[in-house]
């Protein structure tokens, strides 16, 4: 018996997300743990965490889309509600919880990888600058995915998205969460990579702050924009999306 669609695209959604964030929150471990060296640290970091993002979006950017990111899933039913594609208003809520779901046992598996204990991150993060940054950071990715699907380089997705984040790695003082699950996810490790929960909620709502500024920018940048939610990040092979 094969699983409905729905449940095959959620669970894609759960296991990339929660694979991102075992790659950010582990490579962080191992960086930490060869280096004294902070730049190299984050060097560490931000090469694994690009590389990774662009491998999970090929692997399963054609079963769900590869979003692995909220803020990425609620622009896709924003801009598909007027001609009623892209995820409807049901599934956004099961792919917000399956990220959300995905990314904190992500964060707990590179515990488990590195024989850390899962504890609350103590990592102050939120500052008028790293809120700023996430804006910034959380408003390039966004108006970077939904460019290439309604210019129909949605194929390019996988290393243009982890380029992207691996730069904004480097000139966002917030190092590019730009993304509500993952933040959430990373709360769950006092390590590196970890956040701590008085800095979770400034940090994502920062982030949907920068997401309904791409979404304005895209507006007027690309005519007949919402044509393009049935391609974020990358077109489905299934063709139902609802």
């Amino acid at each position: 018996m094969h699983p409905s669609p729905l449940l095959r695209r959620a669970f894609a959604e759960f296991l990339g997300t929660g694979l991102l964030v075992a790659i950010v929150v582990g490579s962080g471990i191992m960086a930490t743990r060869l280096s004294e060296d902070v730049g190299i640290q984050l060097l560490a970091n931000s090469i694994a965490t690009a590389l990774g993002l662009a491998v999970l979006i090929l692997m399963l950017g054609p079963v769900s889309g590869a979003h692995f990111n909220p803020a990425v899933s609620l622009v896709d039913w924003l801009l598909g509600r007027r001609r009623r594609v892209g995820l409807s208003s049901p599934s956004l809520g099961i792919y917000a919880v399956a990220q959300i779901a995905g990314a904190i046992g992500g964060a707990v598996l590179a515990n488990l990888m590195f024989d850390v204990p899962t504890s609350l991150s103590t990592t102050d993060r939120a500052t008028p600058a790293t809120l700023l940054a996430e804006v910034v950071a959380t408003f390039g990715l966004i108006l970077l995915i939904v460019a290439l699907a309604r210019t129909g380089r949605g194929a390019a997705a996988a290393p243009a998205v982890g380029a992207y984040i691996g730069a904004a790695y480097w000139f966002t003082s917030s190092t590019s969460f730009a993304n509500p699950a993952v933040t959430i996810g990373r709360l769950f490790s006092d390590t590196f990579a970890g956040i701590g929960a008085s800095s979770v909620l400034p940090f994502i709502g920062a982030q949907l702050v920068g997401a309904a500024i791409a979404v304005l920018a895209a507006m007027l940048l690309f005519p007949h924009v919402t044509d393009a939610a049935e391609e974020i990040v990358i077109p489905q092979l299934d063709a139902e999306h609802g």
